[in-house]
């Protein structure tokens, strides 16, 4: 019984878009060689095309892609899909990892990039829950794809750094998010400012979503309440 268990467990299946095809060939031999199933698309219809289809648990995702950009691409795979996403970029520019991770993405790679940590990434973000939404706080829906807030059934109205804030914080509720972190994420990692900015934003997100939902830990930073 448990040989039969083993032999018929899906593998983990993995979707790379990227334009670049000896980037597909190579990312796909390092993980096909890991036990993964690996499809591959070189525009972003067809990758789109492909994560409809094929149901990937992850996918890679190159944000410079002709036509529809990375992050286009991954707004409208957020309206399908709760599949985790690694972007890649040539690009080291900040502001489009903090874009990226405020609109659904779960990390980021800069090219060039070492294909063993490529894998490395890809098995972290498999050992994460599957989907954050299920454990959100009972109330509360965050929508990264369209960068909505709902709270008991009401849509709530919040600024974009009020929207990057929660939308970082529920990417894993019940997990503690420094203030440096905090900042960090939504500011960038070059800001330079007082961990209080952090402090009047979040206080200004619990008047408007509700004081439970973010929950203060004590000389550390904050987390998203986890449903219990």
């Amino acid at each position: 019984m448990t040989g039969q268990s083993a032999a018929t467990k899906r593998a983990p299946s993995i979707l790379v878009i990227d334009d670049e095809r000896p980037i597909l060939e190579l990312v796909r031999g390092y993980l096909e060689r890991e036990g993964y199933a690996v499809a591959m698309a070189d525009d972003g219809a067809a990758g789109l095309e492909e994560a409809r289809s094929g149901n990937p648990d992850v996918v890679i995702l190159d944000v410079m892609l002709p036509g529809l950009d990375g992050f286009e691409i991954l707004r409208r795979l957020r309206t399908f899909s709760d599949a985790y996403v690694i972007m890649l970029t040539a690009r080291s520019d900040e502001v489009d990892r903090v874009v990226g991770l405020s609109i659904g993405a779960d990390d980021y790679l800069v090219k060039p990039f070492s294909p063993r940590e490529l894998v490395a990434r890809v098995k972290a973000v498999l050992r994460r829950p599957r989907s954050a939404a299920a454990r959100l706080p009972s109330g509360l829906i965050v929508d990264p794809a369209r960068r909505t807030v709902n709270v008991h059934g009401s849509n709530v109205a919040l600024t974009a750094t009020e929207f990057d804030l929660l939308a970082l914080l529920a990417r894993e509720p019940g997990v503690v998010v420094t203030r440096p972190e905090l900042l960090a994420g939504v500011w960038g990692p070059e800001f330079v400012g007082d961990d209080h900015l952090v402090d009047v934003h979040v206080a200004n997100l619990r008047r408007k979503i509700g004081g439970s939902f973010i929950e203060t830990v004590r000389g550390v930073g904050y987390r998203l309440a986890e449903e219990t």
